[in-house]
């Protein structure tokens, strides 16, 4: 993380940018700190500061992120409700039963309704409804490790009977496994890891664990035999609300405890934290040249930044005296065709090089270093390369430029400048190759599997 990025991250308030905020998404936000890259603090994750769900007494409230960093092991529970499927579910920790979390789920138009609470392993929740609880209700680990748990206690009314299954869910379906029920919450704690449920009449919560008997593979959502679920099916007698947060606490309640210790904070400045940048495209098909450009302004090399450069697939160009360096790039294959450093006083022949002897169907490429003033006459040629008009070049900074030789102005040519006395920082860009806007042939021989089946398809008829 750069040194100059004072908010690191941001949850939100409600504004004109995040509205209410009160959407389940919006609630439940959270994010894996793998590196302390983001937070200083090793393994930890960051979330909503009013989500309850995933906290403990050592969690850091940051204010200005309106977040707060936990150490702990989390998953989320995928419920699916039905009959009735349009009520709003609240769900509380046992540790901190007076601050629930109400969701209202986001298929609001679906045969079933679902959410999706993220969760802190090893931790006691209770659900509630705004009306009867639903007659089927169907819960889904989700990014649970082998032997991870929660216990949950579901509202109902006092005389509702059940009939508790899990089953693993994949492209077959696999056979069920009946739920008995016991006589305690101690006895149920003893059996864990049984198939056993535990009704308590008097608050109204029916209580199992839910726990992964399976191992995951790499990010999968589910284990790799297939997606565990619980099934609970209920028979009403009567109608009432299944509310039962006033008879569930005090008597669940319990004192908040972290079951993983927060991580001591890194004062290092970290060298290799953070993944590195890669594409997001709509087009998988299309071919990728990754670039960077570092241009220095003089105050950056007065305070001992020492060379500008440019690197083109991990080969790094580097200028290290005042000026311009020019790196032109075949835009058909990805090969660098030539790079070039204009020292202070060639701006002519800068001009004339960018005027007549780029080849045509190239990427041009411009990092700089120091005063560039003597450079401002090269706007024109700028602009034919792909500025959207000539720029005023004499009190800038420093300049980066992407440009194309060519006809086609394609939208990722760009002109970087700073005010004077600052820096652009080091850009980073991926530059699509073997276009044919380009006026390109397209060199890749890689099938593409769904112009295969298309076209498979359209023969079939």
């Amino acid at each position: 993380m750069d040194g100059w990025v004072s908010l690191r991250a941001f949850f939100g308030q409600s504004g004109p940018w995040f509205e209410t905020g009160d959407l389940d998404g919006d609630k439940n936000s959270i994010f894996h700190d793998v590196d302390g890259t983001v937070t200083n603090y090793n393994n930890t994750f960051v979330a909503r500061m009013d989500n309850y769900l995933i906290r403990h007494p050592k969690c850091i409230n940051i204010t200005e992120w309106n977040g707060v960093i936990c150490s702990g092991t989390y998953a989320q529970v995928y419920i699916q409700a039905r009959n009735p499927q349009n009520l709003t579910m609240t769900i509380a920790r046992d540790e901190y039963p007076s601050k629930p979390m109400s969701l209202r789920g986001i298929n609001q138009k679906a045969p079933y309704q679902h959410y999706q609470p993220v969760v802190m392993m090893q931790k006691g929740y209770t659900i509630h409804w705004n009306a009867q609880a639903p007659q089927t209700i169907h819960l889904y680990l989700v990014n649970f490790d082998k032997g991870d748990w929660i216990r949950v206690g579901l509202c109902y009314p006092p005389d509702t009977s059940f009939q508790v299954m899990s089953q693993i869910v994949k492209s077959q379906t696999f056979p069920v496994e009946e739920y008995h029920p016991v006589n305690s919450v101690d006895e149920l704690e003893k059996r864990r890891t049984q198939a056993k449920y535990y009704f308590d009449n008097s608050t109204g919560l029916l209580f199992l664990f839910l726990q992964a008997k399976h191992n995951r593979e790499s990010h999968s959502y589910c284990s790799s035999q297939g997606c565990e679920r619980v099934m609970i099916n209920a028979t009403f007698r009567s109608k009432a609300n299944s509310n039962c947060m006033t008879k569930a606490y005090p008597k669940y309640a319990k004192a908040p405890t972290a079951i993983k210790p927060m991580p001591a904070k890194s004062t290092a400045t970290c060298t290799s934290c953070g993944a590195s940048q890669v594409v997001f495209t709509s087009d998988p098909h299309n071919i990728y040249l990754p670039l960077e450009i570092q241009s220095l302004s003089e105050e950056e090399i007065q305070q001992g930044a020492t060379e500008s450069f440019i690197v083109v697939n991990g080969t790094k160009y580097s200028l290290k005296k005042t000026g311009l360096l020019v790196v032109v790039i075949d835009a058909c294959t990805g090969t660098v065709k030539e790079d070039l450093c204009f020292p202070q006083k060639s701006s002519e022949q800068l001009e004339k090089y960018l005027g007549s002897k780029v080849p045509q169907r190239s990427v041009v490429v411009l990092a700089s270093r120091g005063n560039i003033s003597d450079f401002a006459n090269i706007a024109q040629q700028l602009h034919i390369l792909g500025t959207a008009k000539p720029a005023l070049l004499q009190s800038k900074g420093c300049i980066a430029f992407l440009g194309l030789s060519g006809k086609f102005k394609p939208s990722w040519t760009r002109l970087f400048t700073s005010p004077a006395g600052q820096g652009l920082g080091l850009i980073e860009r991926y530059i699509p190759l073997q276009q044919e806007a380009y006026e390109c042939r397209r060199v890749s021989t890689s099938k593409r599997k769904d112009v295969d089946l298309l076209k498979k398809a359209l023969n079939a008829h």
